[in-house]
């Protein structure tokens, strides 16, 4: 029953989201109000933020303009988001309509009413229906510097007649030194297998100082900061009310032992015994070798692709690649094979000198580390060495063995 609500809503918007602006969109008059919506974080991964959008309400029209919308059953919608060039789309739908969604889903809806002047509020209008022009509607969407908060706050600030003064963030959500990634961290502490993507995947893009105004990706955060933001020598907001009020709607925290850190740290208690073990009858596991470097292999591949290939600005530097990379895919399709031992002898040096140089530098290369990154860098520290080891020590064995039965061989 759910789904079936959710496709009528959906279907819908969509016919809504077709019509020209002139359906919504009339001349303004003194009566006419706008305001700024927040709907609170939410359950799915991009919802953890919240939503912001525009209620307009003039001559008996009440519509939102949603800068939101996007099509996930597009052609390689997949592929074009890991590649930086997901569309998103602005649309209007009638304010009763996208209540109906919120309410449904569990997630708060906060209005805050804009203080504006005639003259601002029909430049705020005439930006509107230009954004809903078929040609202007699409746009290409940035996580953290063009989304659907960023958008309304410039239009916003476009009409205003004074200069916008936005106020702080509140340090409870940001830290002292609130970066891009700082900020996630906030939101999705109850999702670390999400904050553990996203640490891996983003570089030290998102790892610098924030100003006021870059803060404001975050919906919530936007509707926090503007509470207190000034246009000239008025404040902004000229009134609150919240239309659907809802408990925190977000999952509850993860359990500890269901997370990467702890995850990862039974990896690395399982990688000890078996180097242990393997030290022990001086042969190296390669199976589990095998399996260990082609985990890291595959997502050194995905990491190369969006360094190299991909658009997203955030993810490149990524200082992780000394350590994941597609050359860890040397191990799994030659570790089996007894004339490349001593190739992946060097390989191992080489990997375990890499990821040393890697954690002395990341401090001075500013990237933000994940904990759970860790008893990862311990695996495969220790599987190098000990394969570095092992082999070494095998071979020097073999030699003395063979010297010493040619020398009994002569003397006999």
């Amino acid at each position: 029953m759910k789904k079936i609500l959710q496709k009528i809503i959906l279907l819908v918007a969509v016919m809504l989201f077709a019509l020209p602006p002139c359906a919504f969109a009339y001349l303004t008059d003194s009566l006419t109000v706008v305001s700024l919506l927040t709907c609170a974080p939410g359950k799915d991964i991009y919802e953890l933020e919240g939503h912001t959008a525009l209620r307009i309400r003039e001559n008996g029209n009440d519509y939102v303009v949603n800068w939101g919308l996007f099509d996930f059953n597009a052609p390689n919608f997949v592929y074009r988001f890991v590649k930086g060039e997901t569309d998103y789309m602005c649309g209007a739908m009638p304010t009763e309509l996208f209540l109906q969604h919120y309410r449904h889903s569990g997630r708060q809806v906060t209005e805050q009413t804009l203080n504006l002047t005639p003259d601002e509020t029909s430049k705020i209008i005439a930006a509107v229906s230009n954004n809903l022009l078929p040609l202007n509607r699409v746009y290409r969407y940035n996580y953290v510097k063009d989304n659907c908060a960023t958008r309304p706050l410039a239009i916003i600030e476009a009409s205003l007649s004074d200069s916008l003064r936005l106020a702080d963030a509140p340090r409870n959500i940001t830290g002292k030194n609130p970066t891009f990634r700082s900020i996630m961290r906030s939101y999705h502490r109850n999702y670390p297998w999400y904050q553990f993507g996203i640490d891996l995947a983003l570089g030290s893009g998102i790892d610098y100082p924030l100003s006021n105004r870059e803060t404001t990706f975050a919906p919530d955060l936007l509707m926090r900061q503007m509470q207190n933001t000034t246009a000239g020598s008025r404040k902004l907001i000229s009134g609150n009310n919240i239309l659907f009020q809802s408990p925190d709607a977000t999952d509850s925290p993860t359990p500890w032992y269901l997370t990467p850190l702890a995850i990862f740290s039974l990896i690395f208690a399982l990688a000890l015994l078996i180097t242990l073990f393997d030290l022990r009858r001086r042969s190296v596991s390669k199976w589990f070798d095998a399996i260990l470097f082609a985990a890291f292999g595959l997502i050194g591949c995905l990491l190369t692709f969006l360094v190299f290939i991909s658009s997203h600005e955030a993810t490149s530097p990524n200082y992780l690649l000394l350590w994941l990379n597609p050359l860890c895919l040397l191990v799994p399709l030659l570790i089996w094979i007894r004339r490349c031992a001593g190739f992946l002898i060097w390989y191992q040096i080489v990997n375990f000198a890499a990821i040393c140089v890697m954690i002395i530098l990341m401090p001075i290369m500013n990237q933000s580390l994940n904990l759970a990154f860790i008893p990862l860098w311990a695996c495969d520290l220790l599987r190098a060495w000990s394969y570095i080891h092992i082999t070494k020590c095998e071979r020097k064995r073999k030699n003395l063995y063979r010297i010493r039965y040619s020398g009994y061989s002569s003397y006999r």
